[in-house]
Order: C-alpha cells, then structure tokens, then sequence
C-alpha cells in the first residue's frame, strides 16, 4: 500500500508504498478513504510527546483521524462486515477492563490510538484491533472527508461540551484556543444553544469561529481575555473550555469563569509544560469551581452526535479547510510549528 512514512523525527514524510497490513483474529482491516491531519500528529513528528512515552520505532506510519470501508474481518468480530462504512475513533479501548464494561472505551484501562500505538490512516490501509469496540458505522449521508473530522477533534468537542461541560442553552461558553478543537467546540456549543464566545491571537481563526457561530471573539494579543469575558458576559462565562494546554490558555479559561462555572481541560500540554500547570487554587476555592478533564468519546455516544448531524444541527464539514493529497500531509504538519493551520486539514487522494 501507499503511505506517507515517518522515518525519523521532524524528519519529512516520504510517500512510498509499505507492506499491507494483517487482519487480527479480533480486529478489521479498513481501506481509508479520508483522514485529518491534526496537532497530535504534530506533537508526535516533533518528538513533543517522548516524556509520555510516546517513541516511534521507525519507519513509522502517523493518523488518528480517519474513516473508510471495511476490506476484512477477523474470525472473532461479529459487528462488522467488509463493504461497512466505518469512523475510527481515535480513543480505543480493548474491550475486557472495567471501564470498556461500561461503554467508557475513550477511558481504557490499557487504551491505545491508532496511528501512535499502531501504523494509522496516513497509509491507505489501517488494521484496527477489537474491531468490535472501536468502530462506528458511518451514515450513507455522511460523506467521507466530513466524517474523516469527526475521529478526533469533533468527537472530543462534543464529548467534553455535551457529557463533561454539560452545556445548556442560554448559558455563555468560552472557547479558548480557536484550532481544530475549538472550532468544532464553538459550533457545537452554538448548536446546543449557547452563547459563544472564541479566544485566540490570529484573527483568521477568529473569524471563522463568528462564522461557526459565536457571537463575541477576543484577540488574546490585544486584550486580557478574563477580563474581556467577564465584561462581555457581565459576570463570567457557565462553562470555559482549554483547547490548547498550553499553561496560558488554561489560567485564562479557569480566570474567565463565574461562580459555580465549569472549566473543561480538553488540550493536552507539551514537553514546555509536562503535564503540570500552575492553576489559581484560591480562585477555583472561592468561586466554586468545577474542573474536568475529557479524553476523546466514547463509542456509544456517537449515536447522539451522528443523529444531530443528519438532521442539519451539526456541519463538521464547514471546519474542513482544504482537502489534500497524501503527499502534501507532510508540509501540512510542518506548517503547524507556528499554528498556521486554519480548521481541519484532510487527506482524501491517496
């Protein structure tokens, strides 16, 4: 098969063809039709993430974002059959632990995502593990490329505004951090009927998010976005969501917060921070804050997400900024290195 090879760190891709992948007993070959080129994929082509363990051995096939057509089946699935069009999520679970009991595969015990733990979707097929648990039968009205922005950033946005912020309507939410996740946070907040507010330094993606429906945006470069949001909100905002997790949009997102307001820490930091941040403790105390973290969906809840999108609520596909062909995934991931990358990047020519 074809696949865009990472062989070394920030070294660049290289398309060339690489062996097909084997179907596992419990798991599902999936000949992919489009796949997201995400920040995560970043942090690992830099080697950002080594202090959590995440180290290649390469070569090394990145993607975490994709869906396709099911090729083959093993002996043990009984969900799924060739021809199956399928999502993959990104956060996957093995099935047995309590959590995956539950339905909480986004939380396994033992969890692993393509294209990190396994070769992922910038190859054209992808062998996915307890096919089972960690597919999800993409709707004949959802095309590929919408649904390739859907394993990933959507997902999280929904799970972490829906089940962990718990957003109502009329409420005020605060989007920190206006990339992939925060744009799919901004229209689905808005379809949830909040009123949204989008932070960010580059007015290009300000932009974007009033046109995925927020009503106000704050300039992080030009103003105290706290400050700024508990004036616009005359109090603060309900619920206040880190995209990022960098040290300064999760001091802001907890800062811009009411009493009683929720924060979602959605971003994960980067070797800069090492998964520690300095938060104002006396703040969260005396306003009564909640926080919360949210780690992807899990596979259940996509049922929820997938009906809004046939009924015209949701449209991730107005967050796909430009599709490509497998060979330019390399320069998309380059240009990330100062945040250039406008909504949601997709490979759908391979």
């Amino acid at each position: 098969m074809r696949a865009a090879v990472m062989e070394g760190v920030r070294e660049p891709l290289v398309v060339r063809e690489v062996a097909d992948p084997e179907c596992a007993a419990h798991g599902a070959v999936v000949r992919v039709e489009a796949n997201g080129v995400c920040r995560s994929d970043w942090h690992a082509w830099v080697g950002d993430w080594d202090w959590i363990g995440i180290k290649f051995e390469f070569p090394h096939v990145l993607g975490h974002e994709f869906c396709g057509v099911v090729e083959e089946v093993g002996p043990e699935v009984g969900g799924f059959a060739p021809g199956d069009r399928v999502i993959v999520p990104f956060s996957q679970g093995e099935g047995s632990c309590e959590q995956c009991r539950q339905g909480l595969q986004n939380v396994c015990e033992r969890g692993f995502a393509p294209g990190f733990a396994y070769w992922g979707g910038f190859g054209r097929y992808v062998a996915v593990p307890h096919a089972d648990v960690n597919l999800v039968t993409l709707p004949e009205s959802i095309g590929f490329v919408e649904g390739a922005s859907l394993g990933c950033r959507y997902m999280t946005a929904f799970h972490g505004l829906f089940d962990q912020g718990k957003v109502q309507a009329g409420e005020w939410v605060a989007v920190h951090g206006c990339g992939g996740i925060g744009l799919s946070a901004v229209q689905i907040a808005t379809a949830l009927g909040a009123n949204v507010i989008g932070v960010d330094i580059d007015a290009d993606k300000l932009e974007m998010a009033k046109k995925l429906g927020a009503v106000e945006t704050v300039h992080a470069g030009n103003a105290d976005p706290a400050k700024a949001i508990r004036e616009i909100t005359k109090g603060g905002a309900h619920v206040s969501v880190d995209g990022l997790g960098i040290a300064e949009t999760c001091r802001n997102s907890i800062r811009s917060l009411r009493r009683r307001g929720r924060h979602v820490q959605i971003g994960m930091t980067s070797a800069a921070e090492r998964g520690e941040i300095a938060i104002p403790i006396d703040v969260i105390v005396s306003r009564e804050l909640v926080i919360t973290g949210s780690h992807g969906m899990q596979v259940p809840r996509y049922a929820s997400m997938l009906g809004m999108i046939e009924a015209g609520k949701l449209d991730p596909g107005a967050l796909v900024s430009r599709t490509l062909a497998l060979e330019e995934a390399g320069d998309v991931l380059a240009s990330m290195d100062d945040f250039a990358t406008l909504g949601v990047p997709v490979i759908d020519r391979y």
